[in-house]
């Protein structure tokens, strides 16, 4: 017999936007009963616990797209949070380089959207870059990002978690079973009655929303990012970031510098055979791998968004030989026999509109008769976190009975 418990507002994935959300809803509606589930034992165990921890400044993003609107309130917010909650922050900056006269362009684009969506950025020429960092190689041109930083996002997402302590309740190893009737979930042990649902299930969030009968166009396909450690931390003291393919919503192999100093190559973004493809058999599941071999020959096929060439790409970055001669294109100076092994690998899970096979790169939220669904919360979705968890919970105020 299942325990029956009741709550105003119940949210499916205890992940970092799940966290940021649950906490609006402390801030802002503080009357309101909040319980959060999440199918692991522990907090953090998928993409909020395995992302790159950059908090992003918000110049990639058109102007008019969801994720331009909350990348630069976010960074602010994180930023705040951090300095507040004495959480590590490397506030190191980031330059994105060119490698020849096409690229430029690029660039004066990304110059050209930062600026739109008020984020601070530098043009500057070789010379300058110099002083900035100098071991980045660029063409003539590169663009400064002083707002870039990193932090451990584990830290991140742990320190939510305490600030939510008798405020909310967050139930571990309670994973998302079914709906049990109009306003009712049925998890591991319990029968959960709510007002309004929040779906925040990340890897799964299609999933738990094809249940309400929401985004049942929308799939999620997975790719795996590895990334590799270089063993000199000395190397460089900013992010190298390359000028994205806006044909993808992948930025390339870029050099990242950690909290602690570390530097790091990556990610990839290979195709993955099942949503939790991390390593070896690890989380097998034979029904998504014909789902998502379906799917991504759906994609070969069409070559939505470039698609195979995008797959031959990545997969040549699995072999790491590959990936470091990518890397070793940013940089003046490197001792490719420094690099060690691949680090704890992430999946990105990216939203597909399977009518078209079009790839939705902005932040997908749609609604239900009382629920909400993140359907796409695909990076920067740890920068964007609280911004995101204020604009979730001012839509089911708006749209919703609070109280």
């Amino acid at each position: 017999m299942k325990e029956h418990i009741k709550t105003d507002i119940l949210i499916v994935g205890a992940g970092i936007v799940g966290l940021a959300v649950a906490r609006a809803f402390t801030l802002k509606h503080p009357q309101l009963k909040i319980i959060i589930i999440d199918k692991e034992p522990r907090l953090a165990e998928h993409a909020s616990g395995r992302n790159s921890g950059v908090i992003h400044a918000g110049f990639y993003y058109s102007p008019d797209s969801l994720k331009a609107k909350l990348t630069l309130e976010g960074n602010r917010l994180l930023t705040q949070y951090c300095l507040k909650n004495n959480i590590a922050i490397n506030r190191c900056g980031k330059v994105v380089v060119a490698k020849n006269e096409d690229e430029l362009k690029s660039l004066d684009e990304l110059k050209r959207r930062g600026e739109k969506n008020g984020v601070p950025l530098e043009m500057v020429n070789e010379a300058e870059l110099t002083k900035i960092e100098p071991n980045a190689r660029t063409y003539k041109k590169a663009l400064y990002s002083p707002s870039t930083s990193t932090v451990n996002p584990r830290e991140v997402v742990e320190q939510v978690a305490k600030d939510l302590k008798n405020k909310a309740d967050i139930f571990l190893n309670e994973p998302f079973l079914k709906r049990d009737g109009a306003s009712a979930v049925l998890t591991r042990t319990k029968r959960i009655s709510y007002n309004h649902l929040i779906n925040t299930a990340g890897l799964y969030a299609d999933k738990v929303g094809h249940e309400f009968g929401v985004g049942l166009k929308y799939t999620l396909i997975p790719f795996k990012g590895l990334y590799m450690e270089y063993k000199d931390h000395s190397l460089i003291k900013k992010h190298i970031y390359p000028v994205p393919d806006s044909r993808n919503p992948f930025l390339g192999v870029h050099f990242t510098c950690t909290v602690d100093g570390h530097v790091k190559i990556g990610p990839t973004a290979i195709p993955a055979f099942w949503r939790e493809n991390y390593k070896g058999f690890d989380n097998f599941k034979l029904n998504e791998i014909f789902h998502i071999l379906f799917n991504e020959a759906r994609l070969f096929i069409s070559n939505s968004f470039n698609f195979r060439a995008l797959a031959l790409e990545e997969t040549k970055k699995f072999y790491g030989e590959y990936m470091k001669k990518q890397s070793a294109l940013l940089v003046k100076k490197i001792d490719i026999s420094l690099f060690g092994g691949y680090l704890k690998p992430g999946i990105r899970a990216q939203l597909i509109n399977t009518e078209d096979m079009s790839i939705v790169m902005d932040f997908v939220v749609e609604h239900a008769e009382n629920s909400t669904h993140v359907l796409n919360a695909v990076s920067p979705a740890f920068t964007c976190a609280f911004s995101f968890g204020n604009f979730v919970v001012d839509k089911v105020a708006e749209k919703f009975i609070i109280g």
